[in-house]
């Protein structure tokens, strides 16, 4: 992607915006922002085709910004994102570009927070209302947010708002719309469903496509580090003394997070600084003239200060915290690789985070590669070789008799040798940043888990098993659910069936556990079974679905399961360590050891050791329409000795 010819000071924006701009270091748009800035300051509506990454929240945000009557306390620009986290960015950056205008509120409202607290925040007065469409809709319904001065609605990354199951939500809200209201569009593909939104909102509108590749992740090496073995910060220490750095920024999430980790490695002899939102802009100036001086080398900050930063020193790019959204990503992988010169992102993520990996990879059409943390005791080499070369470069200097004089004289003074005292002085001199370690490193065992873990699934795979034993068909999701919030397996599995209208054979292993459960689905869903799962509810709760990499439905996670064994089905065995056995089916063994036997149906046993209700021929089905008692449908009596069921 190359910067386009003209600047931002040539386009009709007002003196507020440019001062920001002009700040934050931002002097020529991008090509999104050139194409559409221009139409959008004119009124018209626009369809924008671009990849995430390109600049198109500023491409929308600035003329918003423009024309805004402050005066107005109405909301005049609804924004809708897909997401909580992507409406949480896009108003920051709408509040970062927009700093310079005196007055200016822009409120953010998504499912998650105080539906009150937004309500309040509404009736004091907010110019830009930036929001998901579930949450939106529902304000508007309660007569809390009006649209009739709205002059401008957009839609951001409107494919994937649509994919999650948004297409009712959007559409009601585009029905708001007062006539004359300016309709925006932004999208990364062109689904049939968007065409028809298009066809029917849209006036004429203007269409701007710049979707070709972005080339930032040209420039830079991409690298993960799947988080285990030891915490981050630590994961952080060998990383940056392992890596061979000029200047590194490392990117969290908080502005809590930039001060603590940049104490923390300061205490560890690194040169780190923290950089956040509510720095004085003089501070943030010296703190990133030290590290192009090379006052310090480490810049610990938050998305926002660090857009439009430009060091050509910087050769790393540490993501501390996965961002929430492909463009974050682009844009800090952005602060290396200047100057012509190749540089490096590493990514520390999380096994419940992994799906925004592969979402990054696909986005970016680039492929990351998985390292393993250097062990401590190569971290020590490193230190020890780095304090070798420091002393290689005193041996000439002029103060060194000196030191020898006073040598001389600790020896006398203590009756030590040379070599104790020497052995002294370094102990004194490693500090924090240990030259040797004993006892054995967490990262090893750590490995070796994994090791045990890929082995279990290559034999589990050539067993021919269905579920954990074979993963190549499915994806696990992590459901923000468990039994503390009293969910069931057969809750798990009823929601799935009733509410996806998946059948027996789209299920796969299923693990319960405190406050999350653990699901495998098929990898080949289409994108309405996709759209429900993500507002799926469980016992009035939302799950939260997330693609993870667990696969652990063989042992107990936390020492109270009896293990989910599974022969051609099967979801979860006992809780103290009985067999949930299952020849084609059964979803769940006793409580107490006894055993859950089953042919060709019965869900679950009895809690008191009692055998299992069998069932004789009868089809395993789901219905939606018999209410809440499914004694009947998923398990035996309780107190009894046998629970029998002869009807499908």
């Amino acid at each position: 992607m190359t910067d386009s010819v003209i600047q931002f000071s040539e386009l009709a924006l007002n003196d507020s915006i440019l001062s920001a701009l002009d700040g934050m270091g931002f002097v020529s748009p991008t090509p999104i922002q050139a194409a559409a800035i221009p139409h959008l300051l004119e009124g018209k509506d626009a369809l924008g085709k671009a990849q995430t990454g390109t600049g198109k929240t500023a491409a929308f945000s600035l003329p918003l910004l423009n024309k805004l009557d402050l005066g107005q306390r109405k909301p005049q620009a609804i924004v809708l994102a897909p997401t909580r986290e992507l409406a949480i960015q896009v108003a920051a950056e709408i509040k970062n570009l927009g700093q310079n205008v005196q007055g200016l509120k822009v409120l953010e409202i998504y499912g998650g927070a105080s539906i009150v607290d937004q309500m309040r925040a509404l009736k004091s007065g907010a110019h830009i209302v930036v929001g998901t469409p579930g949450r939106v809709q529902d304000l508007i319904n309660r007569d809390r947010l009006h649209l009739d001065e709205v002059h401008t609605f957009v839609l951001d990354e409107a494919d994937e708002m649509l994919n999650m199951g948004f297409v009712d939500d959007v559409t009601e809200i585009m029905e708001h719309a007062p006539e004359t209201a300016q309709r925006v569009l932004f999208s990364a593909t062109m689904p049939p469903m968007l065409k028809n939104i298009v066809e029917r909102f849209l006036r004429e509108p203007e269409y701007i496509d710049v979707a070709g590749k972005n080339h930032t992740v040209d420039k830079v090496e991409q690298q993960f580090w799947v988080v285990k073995g030891v915490e981050k910060d630590e994961a952080m220490s060998r990383l940056l003394e392992t890596e061979e750095t000029d200047a590194s920024i490392v990117f969290v999430r908080t502005r809590q997070d930039t001060e603590r980790l940049a104490d923390w490695l300061s205490a560890r002899g690194f040169k780190a600084a923290a950089l956040h939102g509510d720095i004085p802009q003089s501070l943030r100036e010296r703190t990133v003239d030290h590290i192009k001086k090379g006052v310090i080398d480490i810049l610990v900050a938050t998305d926002v200060v660090a857009r439009g930063l430009d060091v050509p020193r910087i050769t790393h790019v540490f993501n501390y915290d996965i961002p929430f959204d492909v463009e974050s990503y682009i844009h800090r992988i952005g602060r290396t690789g200047r100057a012509g010169r190749k540089g490096k992102a590493i990514l520390l993520v999380r096994t419940n985070q992994i799906r925004m990996l592969r979402t990054i990879e696909r986005v970016t059409k680039s492929s990351m590669e998985e390292i393993q943390l250097p062990l401590r005791d190569k971290v020590a080499e490193a230190r020890l070789a780095k304090l070798g070369a420091e002393l290689e470069a005193e041996k000439e200097h002029v103060a060194l008799e000196s030191f020898a004089e006073l040598i001389e004289k600790l020896q006398e003074t203590l009756e030590l040798d040379a070599t104790t005292l020497a052995a002294m002085l370094l102990k004194r001199q490693q500090g924090k940043r240990p030259l040797f370690y004993k006892g054995p490193d967490p990262m090893i065992e750590a490995i070796e888990r994994d090791k045990k873990r890929r082995k279990e699934r290559r034999e589990g795979g050539r067993d021919g098993g269905r579920g954990y034993g074979n993963n190549q068909d499915w994806d696990t999701y992590q459901l923000q659910v468990g039994r503390e919030q009293g969910v069931q397996v057969k809750d798990i599995v009823g929601a799935l069936a009733n509410e996806l209208g998946l059948t027996k054979g789209s299920i796969g292993a299923i693990k319960l556990d405190r406050g999350e459960t653990y699901v495998q689905l098929p990898k080949a869903m289409n994108s309405e079974t996709a759209g429900k799962l993500s507002k799926l509810r469980i016992r009035q709760k939302e799950v939260g679905a997330v693609v993870c990499d667990f696969d652990d439905f063989r042992a107990p996670r936390n020492g109270g399961n009896g293990g989910g064994r599974r022969d051609g089905g099967g979801y979860r065995g006992n809780r103290e360590g009985g067999r949930g056995g299952r020849d084609g089916g059964g979803y769940r063994g006793n409580r107490e050891g006894g055993r859950g036997g089953r042919d060709g149906g019965g869900y679950r046993g009895n809690r008191d050791g009692n055998r299992d209700g069998n069932r004789e021929g009868g089809e395993r089905r789901f219905d939606r329409n018999r209410g809440g008692d499914h004694r009947g449908n998923y398990r035996g009596e309780r107190g009894h000795g046998r629970g029998n069921r002869n009807e499908g």
